[in-house]
């Protein structure tokens, strides 16, 4: 077997003929749960805003992501504008709602992939990647004829659709999934996702299915494999206990959480009286004591995203 893993479907032709499929989709779009069912190819845009151009905000080194994903040499990540969901605190704003970036086309975005490799980065980390899976697809198809062999890294929002996560089974190496929310009112209060919950669940099931737990390489490195970002939110708006709970008994203790702590009141969420401030220290403990008492045993915590140490309790 080739790695990375879509080594695989590039030498038997699968890789081209799934980059077709998806394209397919764009006709009436039903690439992530929003399912807007618009006609992207002949210039609709649903709640991504987007058609059949990719936009990229920025391609370049990145080397503040969990270590297996930064390592030593960085991720090489892309940072796609606009965004399936509405959360009204991201801190990417002006990417996920503004669409600020550079429109370009599969030639362009595999152009970029390969500078990334040609920087000796560890991955090619896509980030907010959902709506432009068929573009995505489409220009890995021509990197790969150019040299490409960085794993990938599909790093989302966690809502996903499972006809567009089969498509990208045996194509994507890591998932870097978020797993934000416990309750669906929250969830649509906030990030505007529309049964968020029962797709991230499904979603979370299907990357697992596909790659299992994160797997290492001897440097300490990700190589394959599903790790599950969570943010800690005030007030519990995430419900982070019964995330994590979900986690551990539908995978198991041994799939790596990222629990995450950087919130803070971007865009809208300053004008929020629940979300207009930033968390506790005694909000974020509650949330390390739900991942002690649910006996995860590998992860990462966000006091600058030290590693958990997998041979002694968290």
């Amino acid at each position: 077997m080739l790695y990375p893993s879509y080594l695989n479907l590039y030498e038997t032709g699968e890789l081209a003929e799934r980059a077709a499929a998806a394209w397919e989709i764009l006709s009436r779009c039903t690439i992530c749960p929003q399912n807007c069912r618009c006609n992207r190819i002949a210039g609709k845009t649903g709640v991504c805003h987007s058609g059949t151009e990719a936009i990229v905000a920025s391609w370049n080194v990145h080397r503040r992501e969990e270590p297996p994903i930064s390592g030593t040499r960085g991720a090489g990540t892309i940072f796609f504008g606009y965004c399936q969901a509405r959360c009204t605190y991201c801190q990417n704003f002006s990417l996920s709602q503004g669409g600020l970036g550079h429109r370009v086309g599969p030639e362009r975005l595999a152009d970029m992939m390969l500078y990334l490799q040609k920087k000796r980065c560890h991955n090619l980390d896509l980030v907010t990647p959902t709506h432009f899976v068929p573009q995505i697809l489409a220009a890995l198809v021509i990197a790969c004829e150019k040299g490409l062999r960085l794993p990938l890294v599909y790093n989302c929002a966690g809502y996903e659709n499972l006809e567009t996560l089969q498509l990208l089974d045996g194509v994507v190496d890591i998932y870097l999934p978020d797993a934000k929310y416990s309750d669906n009112k929250n969830a649509l209060r906030t990030s505007k996702m529309p049964r968020y919950v029962e797709h991230n669940q499904a979603s979370l099931r299907e990357m697992f299915r596909q790659v299992g737990p994160l797997e290492l390489d001897e440097e300490g490195i990700g190589r394959r494999g599903l790790l599950i970002r969570h943010l800690v939110m005030p007030e519990d708006i995430s419900g982070t206990r019964e995330v994590l709970r979900w986690i551990a008994e539908e995978l198991g203790p041994d799939t790596p959480v990222s629990l995450m702590d950087q919130y803070f009141p971007a865009w809208k969420a300053v004008n929020d009286p629940i979300l207009n401030r930033r968390l506790s220290w005694s909000e974020y403990r509650k949330a390390l004591d739900a991942l002690d008492e649910l006996n995860f045993t590998a992860g990462y915590v966000q006091e600058d995203l030290i590693e958990v140490d997998t041979s002694s309790d968290i």
